[in-house]
This record gives C-alpha cells, sequence and structure tokens, in this order.
C-alpha cells in the first residue's frame, strides 16, 4: 500500500504495540528457541541519502540482539534481501554511532498466503545473508479466527499466543480476500471487553497489513482509534470533575455539620450561662432575705434591750451600729 501508516498515528500504535509485544515469546510464528522481546525499537533508518527506510518491525530481544521482522506477499526473494541487506547496513551504522559495538541482527520474513515457497539465504561470495521464512499459508486463519470469536463473543479473555495470532490472522489462509479479513479482525478486536488489548491488536493489524491494507479504510480504523481516545478523555475528564463536585458536596457538608455543631455549643454555653445567673440571682437574693431577716431580729431584741442596757453594750450584742441603736431609742422616745 502506497504511503503506509501516516506520521500521525504513530505515536499511538508505537505504545500500543510496545505494550503487545513486551516479553513475548515469538513462538507464534513458529520461531522456537529465539530469546524474547525485550522492547520494540523505531523501524526509520535515515543514511548519508537523501531517502529514508523503514522497515516493518524492528524488536530488541532479551541477548541484546536485534530482530528485524519483515511481512512479505511476493515471492521477489532477491529484491527483498537486498532491502534486508540495506536495513541491516543502516540498523548496524545507526547502533554503532551511538554504542561504538556491533549488535547481532536476526531477520524473519513473514509470508503471507500467497506465498507458498521461500528461499532463506543470499549468497553473494563474502557477502551473506540469512533470514528465518514464517509461511502463514500453512495456518488455518478461518479455524484460529473461529475459536478466537467464540471466546470473544463468550467474555472470555485472550491469551498473549491468542492475541498475536489474531493480529496475524488476515495474512493467513483463508476462505476471505484479504481485506475483508482485515475489516472481520478489526470488528472481532472492536468486540474485546479489555480496551488496552483492544487497542493493542488494532495497532498490529494496522501495523502487520500496513503494506496490504485499503488505505481509506486504514484511515477510518486510525480516526476511530483517535475518536475513542477523544471519547476516554471526555469520560475521564467528567469522572474527575464528578469526583470534584463529591469532594466539593461532601467539604460543604462537612463545614455544615461543623457550623451546626459550633452553633449548638455556643447555645449550651448560653444556656449554662444563664442558669449560673440565675442562679447566682437567687443566691444574691436570698442571701439578701436572710440578711433582713436577721437585722429585723436584731432591731427588735434592740429594742427590748434600750430599758435595761446602755446603747454601745446593745449595739455590741444585737451587732446593730451604735448610731442605729441610738436612733431606735429615739424612735421609741417619741
Amino acid at each position: 500500500m502506497p504511503g503506509g501508516i501516516s506520521h500521525h498515528a504513530k505515536d499511538i500504535l508505537f505504545k500500543s504495540l510496545s505494550a503487545l509485544y513486551q516479553n513475548q515469546a515469538l513462538d507464534v510464528y513458529g520461531l522456537h528457541g529465539l530469546p524474547r522481546i525485550k522492547a520494540l525499537l523505531p523501524n526509520e533508518f535515515p543514511s548519508v541519502r537523501a531517502d529514508e527506510r523503514r522497515a516493518d518491525t524492528v524488536f530488541l530481544l532479551e541477548d541484546d540482539s536485534i530482530l528485524l521482522l519483515e511481512y512479505e506477499s511476493n515471492e521477489r526473494f532477491l529484491d527483498n534481501h537486498l532491502k534486508y541487506l540495506d536495513y541491516a547496513c543502516r540498523i548496524l551504522h545507526t547502533y554503532y554511532q551511538q554504542e561504538k559495538r556491533i549488535r547481532p541482527i536476526r531477520i524473519v520474513v513473514i509470508y503471507t498466503s500467497d506465498v507458498t515457497s521461500a528461499r532463506e539465504q543470499l549468497d553473494a561470495g563474502d557477502v551473506f545473508l540469512s533470514s528465518k521464512a514464517v509461511l502463514l499459508g500453512e495456518f488455518n486463519g478461518d479455524a484460529i479466527f473461529h475459536a478466537i470469536e467464540e471466546k470473544v463473543h463468550n467474555g472470555e479473555p485472550l491469551t498473549p499466543e491468542e492475541t498475536m495470532k489474531l493480529i496475524l490472522v488476515p495474512l493467513m489462509h483463508t476462505r476471505f480476500d484479504r481485506q475483508t479479513m482485515i475489516e472481520k479482525t478489526i470488528e472481532l478486536a472492536k468486540a474485546i471487553g479489555d480496551e488496552p488489548k483492544q487497542l493493542h491488536i488494532i495497532a498490529g493489524v494496522l501495523t502487520a497489513t500496513d503494506k496490504f491494507i485499503d488505505r481509506s479504510y486504514a484511515e477510518k480504523v486510525k480516526e476511530w482509534i483517535k475518536m475513542n481516545k477523544v471519547f476516554r478523555l471526555l469520560v475521564e475528564e467528567l469522572e474527575q470533575e464528578k469526583e470534584e463536585m463529591l469532594k466539593k458536596v461532601m467539604q460543604e457538608k462537612e463545614q455544615a455539620v461543623q457550623r451546626a455543631i459550633q452553633e449548638k455549643e455556643q447555645a449550651v454555653q448560653r444556656v449554662i450561662q444563664e442558669k449560673e445567673q440565675a442562679v447566682q440571682r437567687v443566691m444574691q437574693e436570698k442571701e439578701q432575705a436572710i440578711k433582713q431577716t436577721e437585722k429585723r431580729k436584731a432591731i427588735e431584741i434592740a429594742k427590748n434591750l434600750l430599758d435595761v442596757l446602755p446603747i454601745h453594750e446593745i449595739a455590741k450584742r444585737t451587732g446593730l451600729t451604735v448610731a442605729e441603736v441610738a436612733d431606735l431609742a429615739k424612735e421609741m422616745d417619741k
């Protein structure tokens, strides 16, 4: 397909593919014994010339070697392997400039169902290139798709191996044409409940079928990915606003409760103060009443003693002042 995947969507696809392939074994390709995948590497290799070459997929394996994974639907063995030789030279040059060492390179070519046989060696004398061929025409894509489809419709999680196989189904031998199988695979991926795995599979299909997929359909799928991302962001934003609103309501409720408690405490304090003041008034009135009663008694006693004792003696015995006793004597004389 001319043009391939646009640069606009590469960041999403690269991140998704990185998460998909991380720590994956290559057994699904029939490549037993290779180290597990450590990381997905950039697949563009600028050179001193004005052009830029892009491999299909480049991996860093756990033994620090580099895996060049290519997808082909033709039997142009020499043309393709000269292309891989160019990729290998650029990879070696790029990483030698960065690290000052030569990294081992492994080349795996995934052939679609169009190819029934493949050569794995290019012998150019002192220059020798070897690759490993995987013929997807030997895989029953219909059976694999049907088995995975049942699991998806039953809500069962897919294993890593099933995820990888589903990505490659459009390139396997099936009764449908390739574009139809690409669309069926992507629609099935959309039905998967696990959103990250859903995106991983779609990104994997877009990458694996980059040379074969209908361009307009590929653009629609990438728009769907972007729209879903926008929708997820909107949902996250709404959830955040909801959480903030709930937090605000809880804070206001807590503040209202605190105010009510403070008002209640203040009301209780006022009642206590009023009761204390009332008790103090009663005690003062009682003391005054007692004092008045005692004084009346003292006056009565003083009146009775006026004819018996001198004024100063009466004052001493009754607690009245001499002046008060003298006034009583004057009143008695009248």
